[in-house]
């Protein structure tokens, strides 16, 4: 090859690699060796760099009524609240973790509003004095969307959209988006689908104005001459695409449900402890879940950023080997159309031999935290009958926490009697201290058991060594004297060698 050919050579490679400069691993991503995790928060702040750069259409403005038939363009925002118990610190909280959802669904925050009130008001939630105060600061600050910290009945919400003349949502419909935004799954976006039609259901309003009359019958009887129509109107026809809809939604989730109980009923003939890792939402679940296994699960400081289950395995520092599955976490005043999509994570938490509560410590009121959870858990409980299994408190980031809410901590759990460690996934503070808990308990679903394997049956002793504690081994004449610990279920399977 001359030399003008290898000059050649590169000038096409140069040229070639400036034509696919896009292509190239991006710095931040993980280009050695992405994780699972890494790839999903790139493509989730793509989306979301999106949605913010997105500008509301001037035709929204002219047809407010549209709202719950159009994506939800969630771009410069203010937030109402109503304060009708608790004290300011706990309201200001209440109202920091809604701008928290609504930065998580992709939105910016321009003005927070609450108000003391003995109850919401209700025709327009705010009382109609606090809506025209709240009409000129939209109008002064040029939001195009209005949330409330609540459920807005569907008069509460035609009132405001006609006083506001902005979109009006309210904190159930900001939660149904986000988990709209973050389903991957096909069972998961199903129940997402499925709970945005229960609401919408009774907010349909026939919006465009082409209603029929319903007269067709005799006259007199329905109206007679000039009121006969087709015989149904626009908000029944609406009524009725989404009662198909949604049971053609509930049909598929059915079959999909089958599916999974047969994966449930294979890992529980499974020998592996399962621990399932559960909480409020943002508390530090797939931080957890990483720090013991290093799986590179997506963490993002957003609320519900994990909404399908992930399963990962960990190896304990005894060698014992422990199934973790992060599950999706739970809110305050989570909406009820919701509780279906969260039966998933209830099946993964109650088929597990141990529950992790991870618990926000960084959070003012984590004991409220915790309230939250309890609530929501004995809610699904209630209409499924299931038993939940023992449970071990996990107080995260307390490298960010406040020593005194640390304390009051402390001092709730030792007057409850309850068993609580202290962690940093960030920091790995209290990781190795969990572990050992974690061994504790396992201990205690074991049985001690000295068996007599015969030498024939070396499959039974390769069993033995690797789903149990051995603590002494010798031979004999009839074969291989055993002293080990051992998961109950095994014992029940090879009863026939203890002696």
């Amino acid at each position: 090859m001359t030399e003008f050919d290898n000059e050649h050579d590169e000038l096409h490679n140069e040229l070639l690699a400036r034509a696919f400069r896009h292509n190239s691993p991006q710095p931040g991503v993980g280009a050695d060796d992405p994780t699972v995790g890494s790839l999903d928060l790139e493509d989730r702040n793509a989306l979301r760099r999106l949605t913010r750069e997105t500008s509301i259409r001037s035709e929204d403005h002219e047809d407010i009524y549209e709202v719950e038939y159009r994506k939800l363009r969630l771009e410069q925002v203010i937030l109402v609240g109503a304060w009708t118990e608790g004290t300011t610190a706990e309201m200001e909280a209440s109202m920091m973790e809604l701008a928290a959802l609504t930065d998580t669904a992709g939105a910016e925050v321009l003005d927070i509003l609450y108000q003391k009130r003995d109850k919401p008001d209700p025709g327009t939630y705010i009382g109609s004095g606090k809506v025209k105060e709240l009409a000129q600061i939209v109008q002064s600050t040029g939001a195009d969307t209005v949330i409330f910290d609540g459920e807005l009945s569907p008069g509460q919400m035609v009132a405001l959209e006609e006083a506001l003349k902005v979109k009006v949502i309210d904190r159930t419909m900001l939660i149904l988006d986000i988990f709209a935004q973050h389903a991957k799954s096909k069972e998961g976006k199903a129940q997402v689908s499925l709970a945005q039609m229960e609401y919408l259901y009774t907010r349909t309003r026939g919006w465009g104005g082409n209603l029929s009359r319903q007269a067709g019958g005799r006259a007199g009887s329905n109206g007679g001459v000039g009121l006969r129509g087709p015989g149904e109107t626009r908000i029944e026809a609406d009524r009725r695409r989404l009662r198909t809809e949604m049971a053609k939604l509930r049909h598929q989730l059915r079959d999909m449900a089958t599916a999974r109980e047969i994966k449930r009923a294979q890992r529980a003939r499974s020998t592996t402890p399962k621990i399932a890792i559960a909480g409020y939402t943002n508390a530090g679940k797939s931080s957890l879940i990483n720090a013991m296994t290093n799986a590179g699960v997506l963490v993002e400081d957003a609320l519900f950023a994990t909404l399908d289950p992930s399963t990962r395995k960990a190896q304990l520092a005894d060698g014992r080997s422990v199934v973790l599955t992060d599950t999706v976490g739970f809110v305050r005043h989570l909406p009820t159309q919701l509780v279906e999509a969260f039966k998933s994570t209830l099946e993964e938490v109650s088929g597990a031999d141990l529950v992790l509560h991870v618990v926000d410590g960084s959070d003012p009121f984590p004991l409220k935290q915790i309230e939250a959870v309890n609530e929501v858990l004995s809610e699904i409980t209630r209409e499924s009958g299931e038993t939940l299994p023992p449970e071990l408190v996990v107080v995260n980031k307390i490298d960010e926490a406040d020593p005194v809410v640390l304390a009051e901590l402390r001092h709730a759990f030792d007057h409850a009697g309850r068993d609580v460690v202290f962690v940093s996934a960030l920091t790995g503070e209290g990781i190795a201290e969990l572990e050992s808990k974690i061994e504790m308990f396992l201990n205690t679903l074991d049985e001690h058991v000295t068996m007599l394997v015969p030498f024939t049956r070396g499959d039974v002793v390769s069993l033995l060594h690797e789903h149990g504690t051995v603590r002494s081994e010798e031979y004999q004449e009839q074969g291989t004297l055993i002293d080990v610990r051992l998961p109950r279920v095994l014992v029940e399977q090879h009863r026939e060698f203890v002696v």
